[in-house]
């Protein structure tokens, strides 16, 4: 544990622009810098809702918008150094962290108190004498508010929280799964017959990749992005190439820690019931309500009129890289793992 004197998160940040002291941060820091976050929100939450005087525009929700910022502060870091720069230590917080973040979310959407005062503005929203932007914010709260349960009472409530809380354990775990079978994967390459078709720059990654992992004299490739999509577009080598492309096409489909079918199952039924639980059908339902989209049936038609062009591009694309295929003297039918190599081939002859 650190103490909010000696914890970065926690004090006025000093460095250009007040960009996040990184340098400063450790994984430790995070979660007493967010307990100490969350109460101090759940307080000016508190004191936006007992507050004697009637709901106005500005005591409630202009309030409610300025509410928070330390939190927000820590949350952003947070889940910017998880993406981008994570490790065991983090990995482990995140864990930690993910189901009291949606408890936390759950205590502010559920705070009866302040939805009452919301609700309250937000009906009689014609005859406050708002501006475009400050009735946009009004109504934006009130329906996130509606949207993570604010409406649902009693034990229904409780359940919905508990789904909440289970929800974002999951996919917590989902992604940290996909990412240990990415950070696991090692394809090496210690030859000159292994590396055929690499540029300098593909090999140079994976000469790094290798010395990383404490294998000398190679090189290894991964499924971090920057590393399988170059060399499914580089290499000679169709056996390799196949064998990179189901590894990276089967990321957590796999027996044991990392496996995510029962992950994936267990979050969809609970989707399910938290779309159930404002009245949907379906989760697709649900989700679309806040989207340009709107309906299923939006959805559908769309994607059917991008279906029927993508197919006929994709013939088209095709049978080109197959042309080139034959005219290298190879009888193969194309594979998904030689689809980019061959398109490479095919942007270089016409282009």
């Amino acid at each position: 544990m650190t103490s909010a004197d000696s914890n970065p998160l926690l004090q006025p940040w000093d460095t250009p622009y007040g960009l996040p002291p990184f340098d400063r941060i450790c994984a430790e820091h995070f979660v007493p810098a967010f307990e100490a976050a969350q109460a101090a929100h759940l307080a000016e939450i508190d004191a936006i809702a007992s507050q004697a005087e009637p709901p106005s525009f500005e005591n409630t929700i202009a309030a409610l918008d300025r509410s928070g910022r330390l939190y927000y502060r820590v949350e952003g870091v947070f889940h910017n150094l998880a993406s981008s720069e994570t490790s065991p230590a983090l990995q482990q917080v995140e864990r930690e962290l993910a189901p009291k973040l949606a408890a936390h979310s759950n205590a502010l959407y559920m705070h009866r108190g302040l939805f009452q005062r919301i609700d309250a503005l937000h009906a009689r929203r014609e005859a406050l004498g708002l501006s475009p932007e400050q009735r946009r914010l009004l109504e934006r709260f009130h329906f996130d508010f509606v949207r993570c349960g604010a409406r649902i009472s009693g034990a229904a409530q409780q359940r919905y929280a508990q789904v909440m809380e289970r929800l974002a354990e999951l996919t917590t775990r989902f992604g940290q799964n996909v990412l240990a079978d990415e950070s696991a994967y090692r394809l090496v390459l210690r030859d000159e017959a292994e590396l055929a078709g690499l540029p300098d720059f593909v090999r140079a990654s994976a000469r790094q990749a290798a010395a990383e992992r404490g294998i000398p004299d190679a090189h290894v490739i991964t499924l971090s992005r920057s590393l399988i999509v170059p060399f499914l577009t580089f290499s000679d080598r169709r056996d390799l190439r196949e064998q990179a492309w189901r590894a990276w096409t089967s990321r957590g489909e796999h027996d044991g820690a990392n496996d995510n079918r029962a992950v994936a199952r267990e979050i969809l039924a609970l989707r399910n019931e938290q779309a159930r639980a404002h009245g949907y059908a379906c989760y697709a339902d649900y989700a679309l309500v806040d989207t340009m989209a709107g309906t299923q049936v939006a959805v559908g038609q769309l994607l059917g009129q991008v279906w029927t062009r993508a197919k006929a591009s994709v013939e088209e694309e095709r049978s080109a890289l197959q042309a080139l295929m034959m005219s290298r003297g190879e009888s193969l039918q194309i594979e998904a793992w030689d689809w980019r190599y061959y398109a490479e081939k095919v942007r270089k002859a016409r282009y």
